[in-house]
């Protein structure tokens, strides 16, 4: 029996070494997770342009002034990369940023990824990876906040309602980065797909990009507004028309297979 428990000690002595902690109860004004799409559909150009966005975001000034401006002057963040599935070397872990020091520190881990990509689209388990780090993390908030930028719906993996409304129900707000540069003719309205589907929870928004030159400004935009906790619903609002959940998971079973059976709900 002592055998049996040394041995489940161990194992989760490994499951905690792979996913580091702050100290318990460090006080931060909101947890933050940054997911970002790296599927097969982004092309370089895009890749290259939301990786720079999210560093330039993190470096201006205006981030790090709304970081100090909070009552505790400091925000957790943790970053991953996710296509079909989520790697483990595509996660950054935990980190608190108080100042430009922190803030370039974690922009420097970001722009030095290599650019890769993956086949598959999984905002839900995108969405049930980042509820688990906010779950595991033991910081003391009480914002927690998913931010998912992608540029399709979702086509692997468990529903995205179903993944999101779970979230919704631990508190935590999803906020959307729809990428909308080279829509597919297959999918109209992603932002309303965004904003039906995959979003939610109090004061959560939705902010497309349809240009190439509005990523900088729309993520230092939308990583402001998280950090700061102020809700502009006339700016970020997309009026979200009656939108099919499983759109993704249907377009991908007819390409696959056109002769199967559609999904029956």
């Amino acid at each position: 029996m002592l055998e049996m428990l040394s041995l489940l000690a161990c194992f989760a002595c490994a499951g905690a070494a792979s996913l580091p902690a702050p100290d318990d109860g460090m006080p931060v004004d909101v947890e933050l997770v940054l997911a970002v799409d790296i599927s097969q559909s982004m092309d370089e150009e895009e890749f290259a342009l939301q990786r720079a966005g999210y560093v330039e975001a993190l470096r201006h000034r205006d981030f790090i002034n709304a970081v100090r401006s909070g009552t505790n002057g400091r925000i957790a963040v943790a970053y991953f990369e996710w296509a079909g599935v989520v790697r483990d070397d595509g996660v950054i872990a935990w980190q608190v940023i108080e100042g430009e020091d922190s803030a370039n520190a974690f922009a420097d881990k970001i722009a030095s990824r290599p650019f890769r990509s993956f086949r598959g689209t999984s905002i839900s388990g995108a969405l049930g990876f980042a509820t688990g780090l906010l779950e595991k993390s033991a910081f003391s908030t009480l914002r927690r906040v998913i931010d998912i930028s992608g540029d399709g719906p979702n086509n692997t993996g468990p529903p995205v309602a179903t993944t999101r409304d779970a979230a919704l129900a631990k508190g935590i707000v999803i906020n959307g980065l729809p990428i909308l540069i080279s829509p597919s003719p297959s999918v109209g309205h992603l932002d309303s797909y965004y904003a039906d589907c995959v979003t939610g929870g109090p004061g959560s928004f939705v902010l497309p990009i349809r240009a190439a030159s509005e990523f900088s400004t729309a993520i230092r935009r939308k990583l402001i507004q998280e950090v700061s906790g102020i809700h502009d619903a006339a700016t970020f609002r997309v009026d979200a028309a009656a939108v099919d959940c499983l759109l993704g998971e249907r377009l991908r079973q007819r390409f696959s297979d056109p002769y199967f059976p559609e999904l029956d709900r």
